[in-house]
């Protein structure tokens, strides 16, 4: 299944649909950086969907499903954070093109992800063309949540409350997501992970807060 020619300003579930704020291209780096850091002793197996071991080559399987899931999840996050006007005023322009842009290149990253996955269930991440697409989505997903982390921080003394609840709400469960998503990845750096601010909302209480549903 696949998501082109989707109308903005919706949520989208399941559809087959940190980083420099001033400077996108950083997104390359840092796929770049991603890629090293996966193809070497940094990458751990703790949150694969299956890992099996045969000789020296270990096979890490990935469910597509979760991908999915979480990626639309982080879309919808944006959805939601700029749906609040005074939020979106008090950020301004330039912040919300940033986020609307790394939001567009995750959905691209998805798009090229479901397209290539169609109809299947899992896939071996370990697979060249695999690795690519998946570090690509996470790549984009991890710069997507740094720009919404950086703007809801930036407009806390600007908004009220109500307003600062939502969008704090919606970046708890983007970052919950984002967890959720390294660990099916396995992936472990030296990079600090980026954490929720509020402890204990766990992946299903996330997914629900963005109109995702749970696999």
């Amino acid at each position: 299944m696949t998501c082109s020619n989707r109308p903005p300003g919706r949520f989208f579930l399941l559809e087959a649909s940190v980083t420099d704020l001033n400077s996108l291209t950083a997104r390359q780096t840092r796929r770049g950086f991603l890629g090293t850091i996966l193809a070497g002793s940094a990458i751990g197996m703790l949150g694969a969907c299956t890992v099996t071991k045969s000789g020296n080559v270990t096979t890490i399987t990935v469910n597509v499903a979760k991908v999915k899931a979480y990626g639309t999840a982080l879309v919808n996050a944006v959805a939601t954070i700029l749906s609040v006007a005074a939020f979106a005023s008090a950020i301004g322009t330039p912040t919300v093109t940033i986020i609307e842009t790394a939001s567009a290149a995750l959905e691209t990253a998805l798009d090229s992800f479901a397209s290539a996955a169609g109809s299947t269930v899992t896939v071996d991440y370990d697979t060249t063309s695999w690795k690519t697409l998946l570090n690509s989505i996470y790549s984009d997903a991890e710069t997507l949540v740094a720009a919404l982390d950086s703007a809801v921080t930036g407009a806390s003394t600007k908004v009220t409350s109500s307003a600062l609840s939502t969008a704090t709400t919606a970046l708890d469960a983007a970052k919950t997501v984002l967890s959720a998503f390294q660990a099916l990845l396995g992936i472990t750096s030296a990079k600090r992970a980026i954490s929720p601010r509020r402890q204990g909302m766990t992946l299903d209480q996330a997914l629900n807060v963005l109109h995702a549903k749970a696999v």
